[in-house]
């Protein structure tokens, strides 16, 4: 698409990820209706759909992560983590790990994911009237573990935690002892985190609560993981104590940890508007959480921020695989691309930021008052028009809804 003649041109391509999907068709739609035609897009395009990771034994996912290193920031489309179903589906070698995964060992830092607010759309939680950003810790923990089955081949094991000094020195821990006349069969977990990650994941979290004049929580399960969740307790103190008490306490906002079951009871009660950090899994699932109740999962932004000055964005979403196949029968999706269109937007809003690209910053708030002008005056994707609380309400189709944002660009 050739677009206006008046195109905003960048300086700097961002790093392009593709991905699966109806997500990969909302993407070239994205671009097509409403990059394209304003802005010449400068991309250096990686295609991490679900074929080319396998025929590529997803070395594509790693030449990313370092093209997101070397140019400073990616977008990134919804991508298939494969179980064994997919496997079958999409005729896989093997069990691909998660590109997001991938990406966050490389890069590290901390995802915040925080909910696109609009008139009109009330969250299912009535005293949530400000946005709750989730920052989620982006390394280790479940994503980065490794699982064994004890199985019939290993029936009745004795299984340890071993670590091995440089001098050879060891030190062992029973995990479980699967006796054959007990129950012999069964599956073990191991995972890790490091200390240099661990504090990142506090002072990132500590930056942006005083750059956004938001309280922070933290929260674990220390009582029960007394020496994996305590450490990230004790991190997290350390550095609240050393370099952030004083500027928090000018700021006027709060730091304080407490047990992750305590913290779902407060965040239910609250109004909102502030930090929630949580490890890996946790910021995985409450992200979803929270999402959903203040809308739907294609309205949450997500941006992974490394501790090197990286930036990755993305949908929180996943790749919407009963939409996709529906398309696929030719039949009219009602999809929700606003997450996807944050993630572009966003990405294109930073590089121009690092840039000094007026115009491109300004086209990037273009987009995002669009989008959501589009949706308070009443035209949605089916997710909103089912909360909508507006007599006008009509329910579009992707592309439609996707038009109507690209016309009020126009204009």
């Amino acid at each position: 698409m050739t677009g206006r003649a008046d195109r905003i041109k960048m300086q700097t391509p961002l790093v392009e990820l593709d991905g699966d999907e109806m997500t990969r068709v909302i993407w070239a739609w994205v671009k097509e209706l409403l990059l394209e035609p304003f802005v010449e897009l400068e991309t250096e395009y990686y295609d991490l759909g679900i074929q080319e990771r396998e025929r590529t034994h997803d070395e594509v996912t790693v030449a990313a992560a370092h093209a997101i290193a070397r140019l400073g920031v990616g977008v990134k489309c919804a991508t298939i983590t494969p179980n064994a179903e997919r496997v079958e589906e999409y005729g896989l070698s093997c069990l691909y790990p998660s590109p997001n995964a991938t990406l966050r060992a490389i890069l590290d830092g901390t995802i915040f994911r925080c909910p696109i607010l609009v008139e009109g759309i009330r969250p299912y939680i009535p005293t949530w009237t400000k946005p709750i950003t989730i920052a989620r810790h982006a390394y280790g923990d479940l994503y980065k573990a490794v699982d064994l089955l004890i199985d019939q081949s290993l029936a009745g094991s004795t299984v340890e935690l071993v670590a091995t000094a440089p001098s050879g020195a060891e030190k062992r821990l029973l995990i479980h002892d699967f006796v054959m006349h007990d129950d012999p069969s069964g599956v073990v977990l191991g995972m890790h985190n490091t200390d240099r990650s661990i504090e990142s994941f506090a002072r990132s979290c500590m930056e942006y609560a005083l750059e956004t004049r938001q309280d922070l929580w933290f929260a674990a399960k220390d009582t029960i993981s007394k020496v994996y969740d305590r450490r990230f307790l004790d991190i997290f103190e350390r550095v609240f104590e050393q370099d952030y008490r004083t500027r928090f306490a000018a700021a006027e906002i709060e730091y304080f940890y407490t047990l992750i079951d305590d913290a779902v009871a407060r965040v239910i009660r609250s109004e909102g508007g502030f930090i929630w950090a949580c490890k890996n899994y946790d910021g995985d699932v409450m992200s979803d959480m929270v999402a959903t109740a203040f809308g739907s999962l294609a309205m949450m932004t997500s941006v992974l921020v490394s501790p090197n000055g990286v930036f990755e964005y993305e949908a929180a979403h996943g790749t919407v695989q009963r939409h996709y196949y529906q398309h696929l029968k030719g039949e009219a999706t009602s999809t929700n691309p606003v997450a996807t269109i944050f993630a572009w937007s966003a990405a294109l809003r930073k590089r121009a930021e690092m840039d000094a690209n007026a115009a491109l910053v300004d086209f990037s708030y273009r987009l995002e008052e669009a989008t959501r002008a589009t949706i308070s005056s009443g035209a949605m994707t089916g997710d909103l028009y089912a909360l909508a609380h507006r007599e006008n309400a009509t329910r579009l189709t992707t592309r439609a809804f996707m038009e109507q944002i690209a016309a009020r660009l126009e204009g």
